[in-house]
């Protein structure tokens, strides 16, 4: 890969993260993948660079800031609330651009204000790119995953369809083909006469041994494949969610959810008026989204240029809240992003639970803008 070359507003940016009370980190360029591979979702998985150290260990080119930013403080043992910002080259393929680009952006880690530290979040990402792109409209997309589960769990899905529907949350292909399934069930086929009988028992001990017994006979080992328990489980939950299927008034209700789309100044009264009409009880969910709309107002933002789509979201798995892209106002570049990930922390080694937010910039977009 080529080198390429710092933007040339690298200086403002480097005074807008000052300003903001941030402490300038750097990561190193090799990761471990690990963590990508794990948490960081499909999207990303499939598009990083990886190698491999002398011992055999599964590297990466860093391909985003989030992650090694929270393990650089982890290893660190630095206490929160901590403020962080970084500006340096990524690496993962794209469908457009460069392979090899800039991104800058802010890790909040800690402030258990929540619906303030997402405000300002926002509200720095905006600033940011007000002052980049003097004279240029902005507009800001948001989405909230927590509203989205809340209403999931409302309906009573099964545990395996929650997931699995929150988990696609916004893929609205993926979120679309998992509802197709839901109405109408592709019933598990080929399944071994003496396990479907014990399945449908109910009978976890008998399935088990059986399991266990048939491994043994085929020379399977529990060592080098998933153990009889295991085995069990994940078929049971299979024909259970196979056999599941949402009926036409909560698939209605689904669809409404995802088809809203309106000014974040009516976004209260809507999610609310939904939420009756439809017999749910999304409670601290509306309330979180209610007080993050309250702390946007109160930092004086321009609530005129935000909209909120229940079906928006981002494609990394460790949001769990907030999530946000920011343009220009007639324009489909994203020029910046982030979210609420409350549980990265904890799945990277933290040992305390820490709240946490971001965004990220990316300075070829921003760079095209300033030259239109």
């Amino acid at each position: 890969m080529a080198l390429i070359n710092m933007p040339d507003f690298s200086g403002e940016l480097l005074s807008e993260f000052s300003a903001r009370r941030t402490e300038r980190v750097d990561t190193p360029v090799i990761q471990p993948a690990e963590p990508f591979l794990d948490i960081a979702g499909e999207d990303l998985r499939r598009r990083i660079f990886m190698t491999e150290s002398e011992t055999g260990a599964s590297l990466c080119l860093r391909p985003e800031f989030t992650i090694p930013v929270c393990l650089q403080h982890i290893e660190t043992a630095t206490g929160t609330p901590k403020r962080y910002s970084y500006l340096g080259e990524v690496f993962r393929q794209r469908r457009d651009g460069s392979s090899e680009f800039y991104q800058a952006g802010i890790e909040d880690l800690g402030d258990i204000n929540i619906a303030s530290a997402d405000a300002r979040a926002i509200s720095d990402a905006a600033g940011i790119l007000a002052r980049l792109l003097p004279g240029k409209r902005l507009a800001i997309t948001i989405g909230d995953q927590a509203v989205f589960e809340a209403v999931v769990q409302a309906l009573g899905l099964p545990l395996g369809w929650q997931k699995r529907l929150i988990h696609a949350f916004g893929n609205m292909i993926r979120l679309e083909a998992l509802l197709a399934s839901l109405v109408s069930p592709q019933f598990v086929t080929g399944l071994d006469d003496d396990i479907a009988r014990l399945i449908g028992a109910g009978d976890e001990a008998a399935l088990v041994a059986h399991i266990d017994a048939t491994m043994q006979q085929t020379g399977y080992s529990t060592n080098a494949s998933r153990s009889p328990q295991e085995i069990a489980r994940r078929l049971t939950e299979k024909l259970i969610l196979s056999e599941t299927r949402l009926d036409d008034a909560a698939f209605r209700v689904l669809e409404e959810f995802l088809s809203l789309d309106v000014p974040l100044i009516n976004a209260s009264a809507a999610l609310s008026g939904f939420a009756d009409a439809a017999g749910l009880k999304l409670g601290n969910a509306l309330s979180r989204f209610d007080g993050r709309v309250a702390a946007l107002a109160n930092a004086g933002i321009d609530l005129s240029m935000i909209s909120y789509r229940a079906a928006f979201g981002r494609p990394l798995d460790y949001y769990t809240g907030l999530v946000f892209e920011i343009g220009v106002e007639g324009s489909e570049a994203v020029l910046a992003g982030g979210g609420r990930f409350d549980k990265l922390m904890s799945f990277l080694g933290a040992k305390d639970r820490i709240p946490a937010v971001g965004f990220s910039l990316w300075l070829d977009r921003i760079a095209t803008e300033r030259a239109a």
